[in-house]
């Protein structure tokens, strides 16, 4: 990747880690969660100060500080699993947004310490770190939180399923083939293109109307009556919206990779792709979702 590609990467890593992740522990109903969010800055200040520092001991030793608040959010998994004995839908994504990040955790302390682990190069560990940032955490979180609002519609349960699905087989066909990783992106596509149409759909006109409160994680749900809800609907729109085109690109991507036909390049899809999914979707929806629990959480 050229300069300005890891630059940008790494800025869109910096939003992962101080912002995306701790507002989406924030949406996740599970006692612990709380406490790790407020000591998250422990994690994140030294996992950003990896970034900046040339490869080595140094920037090693603060990616791992940053894997093992990861680490601690996955450790959640098994803790969740027992309490709820639940294997529906929304909770196998939000079991999936829990144990995404130390997969991004990992790769940052391969990465820093310029060791090409499993046998992938520096830049696919790079470039994994974002991904399980947004495709595997926020894309799985808010997932959950659609079918828990829309908890009748069976292209919420398929969405719920398919984005920790296919985030999985992505992960898989980097250790298969172009193919392989093909057939995961498009699982992953279609989940997520699912996610925008029912926030487009149903969710934001709910919103926009002030209308009931549905079931999001933890009681989280799309009513909004406190004078609000046209902006909380705008950024639904927004995350809905953008979808459509930021997973299309990244279906052209695999697919060119795959088939040797014309595709974008690593830095136009960090640009496009990579942005639009950060600040357009990822910000957005999760600013949105934290919008809609604060009324609930001011009436407990």
């Amino acid at each position: 990747m050229g300069r300005g590609t890891v630059e940008l990467v790494d800025l869109l890593v910096l939003l992962g880690m101080g912002a995306v992740i701790p507002i989406g522990l924030a949406l996740i109903d599970e006692p612990g969660l709380a406490r790790l969010r407020r000591h998250w800055p422990l994690a994140a200040v030294p996992g950003a100060l990896s970034l900046w520092l040339p490869r080595g001991g140094l920037a090693t030793g603060s990616a791992v500080l940053y894997a093992l608040g990861t680490l601690a959010v996955a450790a959640h998994v098994p803790v969740r699993l027992a309490r709820t004995r639940s294997l529906a839908p929304h909770e196998i994504a939000v079991l999936t947004a829990l144990a995404a990040p130390s997969v991004a955790g990992l790769a940052l302390v391969a990465e820093r310490s310029g060791h090409e682990l499993f046998g992938f190069d520096l830049d696919i560990l790079a470039l994994t770190v974002p991904h399980f940032h947004y495709a595997g955490f926020t894309a799985a979180l808010v997932a959950g939180l659609v079918c828990r609002a829309v908890p009748d519609s069976r292209a919420a349960r398929w969405a719920a399923l398919s984005v920790p699905v296919g985030t999985l087989l992505v992960l898989a066909g980097y250790f298969v083939d172009d193919w392989a990783e093909l057939v995961g992106t498009a699982v992953l596509t279609t989940g997520m293109w699912l996610v925008g149409l029912l926030t487009w759909r149903d969710l934001r006109p709910r919103v926009r109307a002030g209308g009931d409160r549905g079931g999001g994680d933890g009681g989280d749900g799309p009513g909004d009556g406190d004078g609000r809800h046209r902006t909380t609907a705008a950024l639904l729109g927004v995350s809905g919206a953008v979808l459509a085109v930021t997973m299309l690109l990244a279906l052209w991507w695999a697919l060119g990779e795959a088939s040797g036909l014309p595709h974008p390049t690593l830095g136009w899809m960090a640009a496009t792709h990579g942005v639009g999914n950060a600040l357009g979707f990822a910000l957005c929806s999760l600013l949105a979702w934290r919008r809609l629990a604060r009324p609930q959480e001011n009436a407990r």
